[in-house]
């Protein structure tokens, strides 16, 4: 089959012919419908050799969906044919966490060297995946593949930020949303879907502040040295209960500590290297700072849930198989107005 490879440290992704992956006990095997490119995915490919952590060559991919092909010995309650999303963030199923469904926040998985697919296990960029178990798989009812696909993280990851936020998004609060591509748009949908708060949006190109105010945005700000001062006019002087920093670039979390009102969420979702500084005197007084990671199990399928509603609806470019690194390409440059998906067996 083929896949999308990152095979050497500081090269370019390639597309490859590979052997047919074949589901062992308690496995299942999945011919990938669409597979997401993330900008998580660069950032990996940017680590130095020193350290990169995971095993090459990786095949890609942290979003996929796709149909049940084969089921390994052992595996009940699933059908071949059927269309469903896997769930990107896999823990060992056993510890605390993970019993309350939240492997994002597994507590060993580290030790027991398990990872997502695409992010150190074979991932969804080929034209089939193997899955390492049933409970990562979440049915994907009757959902578009190349609009679902994006839910499974650029859904997911904003989703979990916005819930942990949910007691300060009342009405009359006002949520920034920076950085407003993949994820960053899917957040905005969100916001609105699940809160009745104003919605400012900061992005560094017109044509995403467009997208922005195209998906919800209230207020669509030009994200520069600027930016903070914008909210504090926009907001009275109070500043924002929830900013959630999608980029998480030393400048803009700058901007969302400075644009942060008294008693606010300040969230860092996006691993451009930046951090904000905690203490007294540092931020606005009670100002919680937090990292979040993915998002657990049922929030997956909370994310699915508001889809099939229509409350959300991921702006998307898609791309075959062979054209993937075209894709990378792309979003590296700031191209990408959305999420891109790749069909693998478009």
């Amino acid at each position: 089959m083929k896949a999308v490879q990152y095979r050497e440290v500081g090269a370019a992704p390639e597309v490859v012919t590979v052997p047919d992956p074949e589901p062992g006990p308690g496995q299942v095997l999945l011919k990938v419908t669409a597979a997401g490119v993330c900008h998580s995915d660069i950032a990996v490919m940017s680590w130095p050799a020193d350290r990169f952590p995971y095993a090459l060559p990786l095949t890609l991919g942290h979003e996929g969906v796709g149909t049940v092909a084969a089921l390994g010995d052992g595996v009940s309650g699933l059908s071949t044919g059927e269309s469903v999303a896997v769930y990107g963030p896999w823990g060992c199923g056993t510890c605390v966490k993970c019993a309350e469904g939240k492997e994002n926040y597994c507590l060993r998985a580290n030790e027991l060297g398990i990872n997502p697919p695409g992010l150190g296990s074979p991932g969804a960029m080929a034209e089939y995946m193997i899955v390492d178990d049933p409970r990562h798989l979440v049915p994907l009812g009757g959902l578009d593949p190349v609009q679902a696909v994006p839910l499974t993280d650029a859904g997911l990851t904003p989703y979990h930020a916005i819930k942990r936020s949910l007691p300060k998004l009342v009405p009359g609060a006002t949520a920034v949303v920076i950085g407003t591509g993949g994820l960053g748009h899917v957040a905005i949908q969100l916001l609105r879907a699940m809160t009745a708060v104003r919605v400012v949006a900061l992005d560094v190109t017109e044509d995403k502040l467009a997208l922005a105010r195209t998906v919800g945005a209230h207020e669509a700000v030009l994200s520069d040295q600027h930016a903070a001062e914008r909210i504090r006019v926009l907001t009275g002087g109070v500043g924002a209960q929830v900013v959630l920093d999608f980029v998480g670039a030393p400048a803009t979390v700058a901007t969302a500590g400075a644009a942060a009102a008294i008693d606010s969420d300040v969230t860092i979702v996006g691993i451009g290297g930046g951090s904000l500084p905690v203490g007294f005197g540092s931020l606005p007084f009670n100002t919680t700072v937090s990292a979040p990671y993915w998002g657990s199990r049922s929030e997956l399928a909370e994310v699915l849930d508001l889809a099939h509603s229509g409350a959300v609806n991921v702006h998307v470019e898609t791309y075959a198989l062979d054209e993937a690194p075209l894709a990378y390409e792309r979003l590296h440059a700031g191209k990408i107005n959305g999420r891109a998906v790749i069909l693998p067996n478009g």
